[in-house]
């Protein structure tokens, strides 16, 4: 071997590991390569099907990495065994023990600990929340299309817009305790993002995503199942189960068709705040006329918020 030949210094299942260990190496003038191998997780933990990322480094460096490395090791050995068994705990809230422990750490990374992660290797939920709210829809509304066969296509899809909506995603979140266990960034934590409603259903979504990944359609299905159970039973009787809402996006709809004013039309309008706390604002219009503007901390939110207002503007007339 010469002193330029590639030396591996470095194994790991997490890739966010072999992220920080590269940008250590660097920041002593080490350059290192970082290749995968099939699937891994982002923590370091075991998994049962293979996949491993490897640092590489020039034969004449691979000692001083070495070293560098067991001196890493032994600095971060308390954290990671601190972090795997609060992520044990929440396997144990959520009811599922991951395959993959990394899942879980993307579906509760927000978007602020990923921006201030230095090394660059740490992923937000976001991906995973566009996942779950897929997922969870898809299991819902087959729930209801089984146990509720009697019903009408908009009977099915109000109550589906009930369950998945902000105000009962957040309510299970709080249920199972989410606020606790969210990685979150300094800015975002100072602010109250623990109690935040739009950010605990977001990761709840995220979640849903991380178990549909870790063990498919079926753990997912299962998982659903039995935190909205009593969800689906209220709603199959015809009442609403508690810190569920009406959808007034729906019912909005449903008064403007009545009226004979056409469909209403959502258009945001503004968003302010900074990247990590934004606050939406949307305008809801029948044809040419406005109706009423509403805000929230999310789109969705915001457009609940306005055809909630444009309802209460039709009543007094």
């Amino acid at each position: 071997m010469t002193e330029t030949d590639p030396a591996v210094v470095f194994r790991t299942q997490s890739e966010i590991e072999a992220s920080v260990v590269k940008g250590l190496l660097e920041t002593h003038g080490i350059t290192a390569v970082l290749s995968t191998y099939g699937s891994h997780a982002i923590l370091p933990v075991p998994l049962s099907a293979p996949g491993e990322a490897r640092l590489t480094v020039r034969a004449d460096d691979a000692e001083r990495a070495t070293r560098l490395i067991a001196d890493f090791r032994r600095e971060v050995s308390d954290r990671v065994t601190r972090i795997r068994d609060e992520f044990r705990a929440v396997e144990e809230v959520l009811g599922y023990r991951f395959t993959d422990g990394g899942l879980l750490e993307h579906a509760l990374t927000h978007r602020s600990r990923a921006h201030e992660d230095a090394s660059g290797g740490v992923r937000d939920n976001e991906s995973l929340e566009f996942l779950g709210d897929a997922v969870l829809g898809f299991v819902i509304a087959d729930r209801l299309f089984r146990e509720c066969p009697d019903w009408d296509e908009g009977q099915k899809s109000k109550a589906k817009a009930m369950m998945v909506s902000t105000t009962a995603l957040a309510r299970v979140g709080d249920e199972l305790g989410l606020g606790d266990y969210l990685l979150l960034g300094r800015g975002e934590e100072k602010t109250g993002g623990r109690r935040k409603r739009s950010l605990i259903a977001d990761t709840f979504e995220a979640i849903v995503a991380a178990v549909y990944l870790d063990g498919g359609i079926e753990a997912a299905r299962g998982f659903i199942e039995r935190w909205f159970r009593p969800q689906l039973d209220a709603v199959r009787v015809g009442a609403l189960a508690p810190g569920l809402t009406a959808d007034h996006k729906s019912t909005l709809q449903e008064r403007l068709q009545s009226r004979d004013m056409g469909l209403p039309q959502y258009r945001l309008v503004g968003e302010t705040g900074p990247a990590h706390r934004k606050v939406f604002e949307t305008e809801v219009r029948a044809g040419e006329r406005p109706l009423a503007r509403g805000e929230g901390f999310s789109k969705k939110e915001s457009e609940q918020r306005a055809a909630e207002r444009a309802l209460q503007a039709l009543a007094r007339g």
